[in-house]
């Protein structure tokens, strides 16, 4: 059946919403020749590269592992309940990075009794993968629990309760029926997630400015080398996120038509 417009006022809001968040994206693509950004990544940006998308990659796991089954479970809460919990989860994205920073400091490093306790088991939080990974999570971590607390609340309960009927365990519905049904929501909140930890400088930058990610790389390539070289790192950061957003795309489209 055809879809029907929306009408021209829809369009135009449409319309200039893209243009004043795609015009920057596109004026940083087209400010160098490809082949010359890449170059410059590669030279300033490598080694940045692979400590942002280690970290960035445990850390999207990390909540992939616990944003999961904390859905399943949040969507079957009364729903007072599950705001309560949704406005815990929902937190730390309202925290200025940088005092999300300071608080993973104050409670993680060396001189708190957390730190204290990794310290002898041989992991540091400050200047190290570990915190880039764990201030990565702290910002991002409740992208996927909220994505599939909303994705789990919208399944038909029918399905559900007719195995409940026929004998089916929690888990064997939870993976066979409202896994697969919720997936491709699900797909979109891992790829905010990993775009979210990625790209995250603030927090990252105070409780591990070393080793050096992508965010504190472009802040320094800023600082200490001009804007061309910042501009190489913006490129690769574009790439990156057209690649993750794509992928995500195609996983969500191929779950919609199975």
């Amino acid at each position: 059946m055809r879809r029907r417009s929306a009408g021209p006022i829809f369009l135009l809001a449409t319309l200039l919403l893209l243009v004043a968040l795609v015009a920057p994206v596109v004026a940083v693509i087209t400010a160098m020749p490809p082949t010359q950004a890449f170059a410059i990544f590669a030279k300033i940006g490598g080694d940045a590269a692979r400590v942002s998308l280690i970290a960035s990659a445990g850390a999207t796991l990390v909540a992939t592992l616990l944003g999961i089954p904390a859905g399943y479970y949040l969507a079957r809460l009364a729903p007072s309940l599950r705001a309560a919990a949704l406005f815990l989860l929902a937190l730390p994205l309202a925290f200025p990075p940088v005092a999300s920073g300071l608080m993973l400091i104050y409670a993680l490093g060396t001189n708190s009794l957390a730190g204290s306790w990794l310290a002898a088991h041989g992991l540091t939080v400050p200047d190290s993968l570990l915190g880039v990974g764990i201030a990565e999570f702290f910002v991002s971590g409740s992208f996927v629990a909220i994505a599939a607390t909303a994705a789990f609340s919208a399944l038909d309960p029918m399905y559900a309760d007719a195995a409940r009927t026929l004998g089916s365990s929690e888990w064997r519905i939870f993976a066979r029926i409202a896994l697969p049904a919720a997936s491709g929501s699900i797909g979109a909140g891992i790829a905010f997630a990993w775009l979210r930890a990625v790209g995250e400088y603030g927090a990252t930058s105070i409780v591990a400015f070393h080793p050096t990610s992508l965010p504190v790389a472009l802040y320094v390539a800023l600082s200490a080398s001009g804007v061309r070289e910042a501009l190489a790192i913006c490129y690769g950061f574009i790439v990156l996120a057209a690649v993750v957003l794509a992928t995500a795309w195609l996983l969500r489209r191929g779950v919609e038509h199975s």
